[in-house]
């Protein structure tokens, strides 16, 4: 399928409908609450907000992870083309995430986060994980993967530990009941699990194959 196939130009454009529409719909929702003063948001609106832009920015991320395994299982080269852009709507909403943190938590005093990032752990390992997506974000481009040739793959393969550091932040923000991030945390070693294992069964078909050439 071509890049100007009517047909992937109609899954893209509907990809992106998808991906927008949680934050239209927070966005209608923050914009209730302040013009009417509704319950739209529960009783905490700003944990809110921040909740859901991250847990978004969380499941783009797994469902970027799942592109490959998808392709690998389904034979389907097409899907890894809608991987790039998963991967930047996880960037969009951990940024929304990180900004609404910033600018309805802290409320402007912006200095304060470096405090924040040293007392605090789950924030340490949130900002960790945000920083490591920046030059992913960058590096997204055919241009940057054309400059960075083998170094690219390299770079982005970042994401793992960017989906551990996600997790262990979830997991760390919500102490107590942990249904909710231990389904993450089993996505993503299944996610991880199953690289490793295409990776040894890979290197064990080489080594099998030497080991005949040398017979």
């Amino acid at each position: 399928m071509s890049k100007s196939s009517p047909r992937l130009i109609a899954a893209k454009a509907l990809i992106h409908a998808l991906c927008l529409t949680p934050l239209a719909i927070l966005a209608w929702q923050f914009w209730d609450v302040f013009r009417t003063g509704s319950d739209a948001l529960g009783a905490d609106p700003v944990a809110e907000v921040e909740h859901r832009l991250g847990i978004w920015a969380l499941r783009f991320l797994m469902i970027a992870l799942a592109v490959s395994p998808l392709r690998q299982l389904t034979s389907q080269a097409v899907l890894i083309r809608f991987r790039r852009m998963l991967g930047l709507y996880a960037f969009a909403y951990a940024t929304l995430h990180f900004a609404a943190y910033l600018g309805l938590d802290l409320r402007g005093y912006w200095l304060q986060i470096f405090e924040e990032i040293a007392k605090r752990p789950y924030i340490t390992v949130g900002f960790a994980a945000w920083l490591l997506l920046v030059p992913l974000a960058i590096t997204s481009t055919q241009g940057w993967i054309r400059r960075l040739g083998r170094r690219w793959g390299l770079l982005h393969k970042l994401v793992y530990a960017i989906g551990v550091l996600a997790v262990l932040h979830f997991w760390w923000l919500v102490k107590s009941d942990i249904r909710e991030p231990a389904l993450y945390a089993g996505i993503l070693t299944v996610l991880l699990g199953w690289r490793l294992w295409t990776w040894w069964r890979k290197r064990s078909s080489a080594a099998m194959r030497s080991a005949a050439a040398q017979q």
